[in-house]
């Protein structure tokens, strides 16, 4: 990479010379489009921007971005992300992984990282399947998949990856989808602007292993009834004419009503809300009983880790350290 230090860049600034190795079709390429996009609007030299996958089709992402990148081992961007961002807390760091590398082998480096707070962004494409391998279900495949390897379906129940986000008590988290352009871009901005661990699920059609996985969202019929665009602030109404809401029944559970009868039930989006609760709920909504919830399901401010430890490290540093020699030896001594 050549290093620049002007602010001011276009999109076509963040494209490197590498071929773009997709499936024609394929959702990354609308998802590298909007991360480029991003990045040129936030304003940062290209060296202040890391890259870090793991393993994937998703991981071919920083051979394609002109800036500085990892790709790792399977699982571990996360934990190299966070490595990075201790060693320089100025850099911004973005983690690109798949449903399989993050959820599976990786799930205990994600779910970390999220507790801890990292200001690191993780992006993880989700299209249900492990599309690198050709086609095996994967943790968020839905119950019943048929692949190659489960011919007769699969037994495993899926893992929802906004609710385990929010089960590690990440302090921002938000889906979006990979046709959604417009709507994905600015969630991206969004999770660049938190200060703390970002977790953004993306919806991406894998065309050739699980084709059309995402249509009754993104159809042009169906999205108005299946999705239901989260705004701070702003009632949760859905349908082509905003005519239907999201309310809490007698049972606290989620409820639809009719939004122009019943407006005053309808709920309002704070995403703000210290507790998970509501987030952990719109989390769980889909179709076909539910409109499935898109944008920033929570965002709130907590400790950020490696502020703390720049922190630490430099008192550690003013401080004389102890002896080293007394230090092996230790108050408490014990022969084996």
């Amino acid at each position: 990479m050549n290093p620049t230090g002007a602010p001011g860049l276009r999109k076509k600034d963040f494209a490197s010379d590498q071929e773009v190795r997709w499936c024609p079709g394929c959702g990354d390429y609308a998802i590298l489009n909007a991360v480029q996009t991003v990045f040129a609007e936030l304003g940062l030299p290209r060296e202040r921007f890391v890259v870090v996958s793991g393993i994937g089709c998703a991981s071919r992402f920083p051979y394609y971005v002109e800036t500085y990148g990892f790709h790792t081992v399977h699982g571990r961007a996360p934990t190299f992300a966070t490595g990075v961002k201790l060693a320089n807390p100025e850099l911004s760091v973005w983690v690109i992984t798949g449903d399989g590398d993050a959820l599976a082998i990786g799930g205990n480096h994600l779910i970390h990282a999220l507790r801890r707070n990292v200001d690191v962004n993780i992006l993880l494409f989700n299209n249900r399947i492990y599309g690198l391998t050709k086609g095996q279900y994967s943790p968020t495949s839905e119950r019943g998949k048929r692949t190659p390897s489960s011919p007769d379906g699969s037994l495993d129940r899926p893992f929802n990856p906004v609710s385990v986000a929010l089960g590690a008590n990440a302090t921002f988290v938000a889906r979006s989808i990979d046709r959604f352009g417009a709507h994905l871009r600015a969630v991206l901005k969004r999770a660049a602007e938190h200060r703390g661990a970002s977790f953004v699920e993306i919806y991406q059609n894998c065309n050739i292993f699980n084709d059309g996985a995402f249509a009754p969202l993104t159809d042009r019929d169906g999205r108005h009834e299946n999705v239901l665009y989260l705004e701070h602030g702003k009632p949760m109404r859905f349908g082509k004419a905003l005519e239907r809401g999201i309310a809490i029944g007698p049972d606290g559970l989620p409820r639809i009503v009719d939004a122009d009868k019943d407006d005053a039930a309808v709920l309002i989006h704070d995403e703000s809300q210290e507790s998970p609760a509501t987030a952990f709920m719109l989390g769980q909504m889909s179709p076909p009983e539910f409109p499935l919830p898109i944008g920033v399901l929570r965002a709130v401010q907590a400790p950020v880790f490696d502020r703390e430890h720049a922190s630490r490290m430099e008192r550690a540093a003013a401080t004389p350290g102890p002896d080293l020699a007394e230090l092996l030896r230790g108050p408490n001594p014990w022969r084996v």
